[in-house]
């Protein structure tokens, strides 16, 4: 399948291309295709009853004021005038490539944009192709677009918002329970070194992941395009063998982080492997962009430590 560009001032976007482009540098590149296929077996979403191949649009009156998007690897509740999202669940579901030990394991209690007064009110568009789901909806002055794939792992959910006075859309991440940022000991032993990527090398940077204690290959980032994290003073010192002293000051909370998203970026969600894999950031893209830079496991994986040790968990949990 080849790369398609994407027209993001129409948000015109064929369901079918939806894997391709979560999977390429938008949300952290994928792992190869056969990987991406185990990873979402069988997998496919529910919505408003809807259910199956198709493109459709459930008419404004007919949506609740929040509803549950149901999939065999993946759930989660969309609160309809903001298309903020609720519990972002893994079900644990048998899965060759599942990290939650069969688990269910909220990673996500929330995920919340702030539209500072602005409503969405229109019908909600809904294209489902296999695993795959975009919703889409509008009001006056804003639009939403959450883009989602069932599967048991990799680059598997992103929210883009639209503004018509063009300026950033503030939203906030609350991991679930027991879930916790850290700053990853493993990108921190090797930080600054030059490691392969594709053809060609990156040289290797700090990295913030999620994970719990439960476990052992749940793992998670936060991946924006065109989106600044806005400090919230958790400033907390971690071991950085690589840095003067041997230690590194990163202000960052243990369970919330807090995002500024250009008009037309994007922040995703990216889990297991594909969260701890060494690669550029993605291209600073609001309009016109174009899905490319496939991996196929030509990047270098650094991995996590389990646990996590106590040094490198960021704290506190929420900001003071």
């Amino acid at each position: 399948m080849h790369p398609k560009r994407v027209s993001r001032a129409s948000w015109r976007i064929t369901a079918g291309t939806l894997l391709l482009l979560l999977a390429t540098a938008v949300l952290g590149v994928s792992r190869g295709g056969a990987a991406a296929s185990a990873g979402c077996e069988g997998g496919g979403f529910t919505v408003l009853g809807l259910s199956g191949d198709q493109t459709t649009t459930v008419a404004a009156a007919a949506v609740p004021t929040t509803f549950l998007v149901k999939g065999k690897y993946i759930e989660f509740t969309v609160v309809a005038g903001s298309f903020g999202v609720l519990n972002y669940t893994f079900t644990g579901a048998p899965n060759a490539l599942d990290m939650t030990g069969g688990r269910r394991t909220i990673a996500f209690a929330s995920k919340t944009p702030d539209h500072r007064g602005l409503t969405l009110t229109s019908a909600v568009s809904v294209e489902l192709s296999g695993e795959g789901l975009v919703l889409q909806r509008t009001g006056p002055g804003l639009g939403m677009k959450i883009q989602a794939l069932d599967c048991a792992t990799g680059g598997i959910f992103q929210m883009e918002p639209q503004r018509a006075d063009g300026t950033a859309t503030r939203i906030t991440h609350t991991l679930g329970d027991g879930v916790f940022f850290f700053d990853n000991p493993n990108f921190r032993a090797r930080e600054g070194d030059t490691v392969p990527y594709k053809d060609t090398t990156v040289v290797v940077p700090s990295r913030i992941n999620f994970a719990n204690d439960v476990s052992p290959r749940f793992v998670g980032r936060d991946s924006p395009q065109v989106a600044t994290r806005v400090l919230q003073g958790c400033v907390n010192t971690v071991p950085a063998p690589r840095q003067p002293g041997g230690t590194a000051t990163v202000d960052h909370c243990g369970g919330v982080s807090v995002w500024d998203v250009a008009s037309g970026g994007r922040m995703g969600g990216v889990f297991g492997e594909d969260a701890t894999e060494v690669a550029p950031p993605a291209s600073a893209c609001t309009h016109q962009c174009q899905a490319r830079d496939r991996v196929r496991g030509q990047s270098t994986v650094l991995g996590f430590p389990f646990p996590v040790p106590a040094a490198s968990r960021l704290q506190p949990r929420f900001p003071g």
